[in-house]
């Protein structure tokens, strides 16, 4: 029955995860605040009613007289020891949200005394029960505190869980931004508040995990042990990265960062080396599924970074380009070809596909490359650089956007705005030299803010007669350049078709006018060039992805063809492709074939 009702309680917890925990999650940490009350107040009973002295305990000289009466059998019992103190450890996982202040005022003011006098009255208890052992908190619970105290365990253990499953949903966003883990769906829960995510892949293989588990072991002791040996390993693992992090981060002496190591990496050895003498009992679970997941984390880095390598050394030559002229040897077309690309340099070979067997191209052709870079957050001023590619007459560019591993990936119509805008801004820039308050142009990139934007030279309105216009300087503008859309009357009846047979959530776009405003510029090329921009923009955007199949080569080893050719693949072809994730439009998408041989 316990067994029945926890995998109940654990379902309808991970059912509704796609909710969000924003609208309930005001009470966790009152139900928290409340249980740790509760057993203070009941360690403080226990310690009056039954044992008084026991605050004796609290001497380190108990330490050495356990040790020198049970030996071998005491060293193998600090795995189970450690258990009390397992769970306060996630707390330090909010740090991102919390100050490490208000960590330590409320771990020192109110978690730790709670579980102090909570284990002590527990101690008292059983000083003069020893046969309650096994069930020493509820038998030490007053016969009319049971239930409502049993209650509010079953509330925080819900809450603890929900934390878990918070914690992993983040750990796997943050991995999949560093490219250390597959492309899966990323749902953000909360409109207001910032980290509120939601993946389904991962929700659905923790129920899964989560109910094989409980059915399986069906017996807290053996969970007890697989959680123990995941915690110290975890706990020591940390351990070593802030040793690295005090010598190659915070830049202190190497004394410093060894000190560290041997005060506490020494006593968590020992408890560790206690905890896995549990692994045949449970404690080969963390161990497996440790394991399975560095696997799939090492072979998707390992898949994407070859690829990359491959990418860098396949660019095209600059000075192929510049042979074949500003019409790249291809009919130029209305609108904006915007390529998807790894390569922050260069000119990724994807292009030469079109280059040698398209007879035309876009007028504007954009290379994005999206850089996820070892920083939270990178505010939005500083997130879009952009270059240009060859001469002017080529109108090609080059924009860069920078996100760090925390920050929340906008919709396709942003970008649109965001791009076309951050285009003309850096048109400006460049006729107007390398140091403006703007940005700052660092080579052939220059950081363009397009939060705050003053003197725009571009105004956006509405296209369905809303009489809104939006811009960052100004908003009056008068002799405007307005400029109809090019596509043919075949290709506007194709988009209306999709826009009416896919769902509203999915077609529903901003359409969106770009005009120029009447007035002088410094030089008479830059509205040329801002007017071809508008004109490519109404035509069409258009978005270009290549879809890569990589294989190993001939005479590589059996154990890369099997990570390469195997894992890697049946990896790629489950994971979310690149369209999705970047939330373009189905009719907008081109995807480009390509093999690499690695």
């Amino acid at each position: 029955m316990v067994v029945a009702i926890t995998c109940f309680v654990l379902v309808c917890l991970i059912v509704r995860q796609h909710h969000g925990t924003h609208r309930v999650g005001i009470t966790f940490a009152p139900i928290v605040l409340l249980w740790l009350l509760s057993v203070a107040l009941l360690g403080i009973y226990n310690i009056t009613k039954w044992n008084p002295r026991i605050y004796q305990a609290l001497s380190p000289y108990y330490i050495y007289k356990f040790f020198r009466n049970t030996g071998k059998d005491g060293w193998i019992s600090l795995g189970g020891i450690f258990l009390c103190i397992t769970g306060t450890e996630a707390m330090f996982a909010d740090l991102g949200q919390f100050t490490a202040t208000s960590m330590r005022v409320a771990f020192f003011v109110v978690i730790y005394p709670c579980l102090m006098l909570q284990y002590t009255g527990q101690a008292a208890f059983l000083s003069k029960n020893f046969s309650a052992v096994d069930i020493s908190f509820y038998a030490s619970v007053p016969e009319p505190l049971f239930w409502p105290v049993f209650v509010l365990a079953i509330s925080t253990g819900i809450v603890a869980s929900q934390a878990a499953i918070s914690e992993t949903f983040s750990i796997v966003q943050q991995c999949q931004a560093l490219g250390c883990f597959p492309r899966v769906k990323i749902v953000h829960t909360s409109r207001w508040i910032h980290g509120k995510i939601y993946i389904p892949e991962i929700n659905w293989i923790l129920m899964i995990l989560i109910l094989t588990v409980t059915l399986g072991f069906g017996d807290t002791t053996l969970m007890g042990n697989a959680y123990g040996i995941a915690y110290m390993s975890v706990t020591l693992v940390t351990t070593l990265l802030m040793t690295l992090a005090i010598t190659l981060v915070w830049h202190k002496t190497l004394v410093l960062a060894l000190s560290f190591l041997l005060l506490f990496g020494s006593m968590e050895i020992i408890f560790l080396s206690s905890s896995y003498m549990r692994i045949h009992r449970g404690g080969w679970l963390p161990i497996m599924l440790s394991s399975v997941f560095l696997a799939v984390m090492y072979v998707w880095h390992y898949g994407s970074r070859r690829k990359y390598l491959s990418d860098q050394q396949n660019r095209i030559p600059m000075k192929r380009i510049l042979s074949l002229g500003p019409s790249l040897g291809i009919i130029r077309t209305p609108g904006i070809g915007v390529i998807y690309t790894e390569l922050a340099t260069g000119v990724p070979a994807t292009f030469s596909h079109f280059l040698t067997n398209l007879p035309s191209f876009y007028q504007v052709i954009v290379f994005v490359c999206i850089k996820t870079i070892h920083v939270p957050y990178i505010s939005h001023k500083e997130r879009y650089l952009i270059g240009r590619i060859g001469p002017k007459a080529y109108q090609m560019y080059r924009c860069i956007i920078r996100y760090g591993y925390k920050d929340v990936h906008k919709s396709n119509e942003d970008f649109e705005y965001n791009l076309v805008m951050s285009i003309a801004e850096f048109i400006q820039l460049e006729s107007e030299g390398s140091r403006t308050p703007d940005g700052s142009v660092d080579g052939r990139l220059a950081v363009v803010r397009t939060s705050e934007k003053t003197g725009m030279r571009m105004v956006m309105s509405e296209s369905a007669n809303l009489g809104e216009s939006y811009g960052s300087g100004s908003s009056s503008w008068t002799g405007s350049a307005a400029l109809s859309s090019s596509k043919s009357a075949t290709l506007r009846r194709l988009q209306a078709l999709y826009e009416q047979e896919v769902p509203a959530h999915l077609s529903r776009r901003r359409h969106v006018r770009y005009q120029l405003l009447d007035k002088n510029y410094k030089h008479p090329h830059v509205k040329e060039e801002l007017l071809e921009l508008v004109e490519a923009k109404h035509a069409e955007v258009a978005y270009v992805i290549g879809h890569s199949y990589i294989k190993a080569r001939r005479n590589s080893s059996f154990l890369k063809k099997l990570a390469v050719d195997v894992a890697y693949s049946f990896l790629r072809r489950n994971c979310r492709s690149p369209g999705v994730a970047l939330h373009i439009p189905h009719i907008s998408l081109i995807m480009a074939g390509m093999n690499y041989y690695v």
